[in-house]
């Protein structure tokens, strides 16, 4: 009896267990909807690839760097003051350590009175051409005096000759106005002979008027040379920037050429990415970059591609490779790139030289520039 009930119960319960089979097409909804979800995202991300993706060439080889200049002294000498700290900003011009400087005031006082005494020299020699040439003028107006003697007596023995012949006039008188020609022919011989010394003279004096002006030039050089010593006792910035690597400390010696400190312009900082042989076939000059620093994390910024290296980085190596000798392996070549940065002065100031970016440069512009060199090389 109790069997006959039980079985009507089951049957009863049945209808329970099988009423959620409507909700099946709700869920066959739910993948319709993300299938188009997903196929609308792909062809949003395929027509962004095909029109923007394609020609973006990318490389994490590349990194800040600026221009840095090493200071470091023109004479040698021991470093009496130093003038900037570590990490320390400075401006164009400024000083930053400065030498001993007692020996080369010393050399300069020196030159100084070289060149006085130079001065005096070319004074002297030019005085004494002066004088020389007042003598010539003397010499010569005495061998004037000479000559017109000279005729004078000439004159009378041509008078008294013919009398002293003829016995109007006595031989005794005829050989003193001989002897006098005589005496004034040597007279103007000395005189002649003197105003060729004096004039030989004047040329000996020009020469030792161009020597002692050479030696004054040779002391104002010197005082220049000793003037610049000095003034490169002190050290001054070239450049506005950052100072790095300063390792100068007061007392210590130092000699022309020995590293200081180096200044870095870190307003100046630009961007060098290493990119393959095989990405720069469309990059020109122009084309904009987008960077990722490293040391900004979400920080997206913008450049501009400045210039290329007129070589691939294997070309400046130490020692270049030498592909003619032995076996040969091909290895992708990289050329260096050069961007520049398009941020303000608050951005700059954390971006240090040798930090390590991530470049994406959109290579569009390229399309026409590759037409062209298409066309130009197609020989068909």
């Amino acid at each position: 009896m109790s069997a006959t009930v039980d079985a009507p119960s089951r049957d009863l319960a049945r209808p329970d267990t099988a009423a959620p089979t409507p909700q099946r097409p709700k869920k066959k909804g739910w993948l319709i909807v993300i299938g188009l979800v997903a196929l609308l995202a792909g062809a949003v991300w395929f027509a962004h690839w095909w029109m923007v993706g394609r020609f973006v060439e990318s490389t994490d080889d590349a990194y800040l760097q600026a221009d840095s200049v090493t200071v470091a002294p023109k004479v040698n000498g021991y470093v009496a003051q130093v003038y900037v700290t570590d990490n320390q900003s400075v401006a164009a011009g400024a000083p930053l350590a400065r030498l001993d400087f007692r020996q080369y005031q010393a050399a300069l006082d020196q030159a100084q009175a070289t060149v006085a005494a130079r001065e005096a020299d070319a004074q002297r020699a030019q005085a004494q051409l002066q004088q020389q040439m007042a003598t010539v003028e003397q010499t010569k107006a005495q061998a004037q005096v000479a000559r017109v003697a000279l005729d004078h007596a000439q004159a009378d023995v041509a008078r008294y000759a013919p009398l002293a012949a003829t016995g109007a006039e006595t031989h005794e008188r005829l050989a003193d106005l001989t002897s006098t020609r005589d005496q004034a022919r040597a007279t103007l011989a000395a005189n002649v002979a003197a105003v060729n010394a004096a004039q030989t003279q004047i040329a000996s004096t020009t020469a030792q008027i161009a020597q002692a002006r050479a030696q004054l030039e040779a002391a104002r050089a010197s005082l220049q040379q000793a003037r610049l010593d000095l003034q490169d006792t002190t050290l001054y910035s070239p450049i506005a920037g950052r100072v790095g690597d300063r390792s100068v400390r007061v007392g210590q010696y130092v000699q022309p050429g020995t590293r200081l400190m180096t200044v870095v312009p870190v307003q100046s900082v630009y961007l060098v990415a290493n990119f393959k042989e095989t990405q720069v076939g469309r990059m020109r000059v122009g084309q904009p970059a987008t960077l990722h620093v490293d040391a900004l994390h979400g920080v997206a910024l913008h450049g501009v591609v400045d210039s290329f290296a007129p070589g691939t980085g294997a070309q400046f190596a130490l020692l270049p490779p030498e592909n003619a000798t032995g076996n040969f392996t091909k290895i992708v070549q990289r050329v260096p790139v050069r961007i520049r940065i398009e941020t303000g002065p608050q951005t700059r100031s954390v971006l240090l030289p040798g930090l390590s970016v991530t470049v994406d440069i959109d290579t569009r512009s390229a399309q026409e520039g590759d037409k062209r060199i298409a066309a130009e090389n197609d020989h068909g």
